[in-house]
């Protein structure tokens, strides 16, 4: 299982998601550009000494991730009405995020085979991309037995 994030934004959500990808056995993939610099301060309070237990890799832009990255590119979106818990995950599946101001282009999103949102109540509308990342992941490794003993 894999994370990718869209342009992120906030360094303190990329610390959070590397430190969950080293928690829970997942690599994670940030697609460029960010939107801090990559050495800031914040990502490593966030992701700790976790860091170091995690695989991580940048790409210039989505279309180098695409070139390097095979497997099913499954999208989180607040756009979509299928729900994380009535779609059947696989093992190798790409779970996307979007950047948090914006989440993806439709080009980036019609390249994707799935779109799948998070369910929750009205009026709100989404989850801090860390949460939404914990949350989706977990559902993700406890469908195809892959949680960590």
């Amino acid at each position: 299982m894999r994370i990718a994030l869209f342009e992120p934004e906030i360094a303190g959500n990329v610390g959070a998601i590397l430190r969950l990808g080293a928690c829970l056995g997942a690599s994670v993939h940030l697609i460029e550009p960010l939107g801090f610099v990559w050495d800031d301060r914040r990502v490593r309070r966030a992701a700790m000494d976790y860091i170091d237990h995690v695989s991580v890799t940048r790409h210039a832009g989505f279309d180098a991730f695409r070139e390097t990255v095979a497997g099913r590119l499954v999208l989180l979106t607040t756009k979509s009405t299928q729900s994380v818990y009535d779609f059947r995950f696989a093992p190798d599946d790409i779970l996307l995020f979007g950047k948090e101001s914006a989440g993806v282009p439709a080009s980036v999103s019609a390249t994707c085979d799935a779109h799948l949102r998070i369910p929750m109540r009205a009026p709100v509308r989404s989850m801090n991309l860390a949460s939404s990342a914990a949350l989706v992941l977990g559902e993700a490794l406890r469908q195809t037995g892959s949680l960590p003993a």
